[in-house]
């Protein structure tokens, strides 16, 4: 596990030296359960069904957390070749820390370990436009979904 501080201020709360990120590719399918709870993405995630999030867990190419005290209070969870394209697949901040950089700063770690010239993309949740947007994130008018297709 790599562990180091942000050097972004959060708003109120936890102060940036307080929030603790790192690389976790072994974060358990119950913390990552429990902080799409506390984010709200619980709703639009499969938590119901435990081997279907294991498998989630499992196969993410690259999970950046943020702990305070060592607990869960974000996960940035993306698929990547780390050379062409990465999709964030989840970025979830507990919902009383939101607002204080913690999602920014989670984004802009995995940008930076997929490294330069790698494309970064995320499908937002409808509630989380706004916040994309704010971050300066760019829309895709070119942007297909092709999951209920042959």
């Amino acid at each position: 596990m790599t562990a180091d501080t942000p050097a972004d201020t959060p708003k109120a709360g936890p102060v940036a030296d307080d929030v603790v990120y790192a690389v976790e590719p072994d974060l358990s399918a119950d913390d990552f359960i429990d902080v799409l709870h506390r984010s709200g993405l619980a709703e639009r995630r499969p938590v119901a069904d435990r081997p279907r999030v294991e498998a989630m867990m499992r196969n993410a190419d690259l999970t950046i957390t943020a702990r305070v005290e060592g607990r869960l209070v974000g996960v940035a969870r993306s698929v990547t070749d780390f050379v062409y394209c990465c999709y964030l697949s989840d970025l979830a901040v507990d919902r009383a820390l939101q607002g204080r950089g913690i999602g920014k700063e989670l984004m802009r770690r995995t940008r930076a370990a997929v490294g330069e010239g790698t494309m970064c993309l995320l499908l937002s949740a409808p509630k989380a436009v706004t916040f994309y947007e704010q971050a300066g994130m760019e829309r895709h008018e070119r942007a297909f979904l092709f999951t209920d297709k042959p």
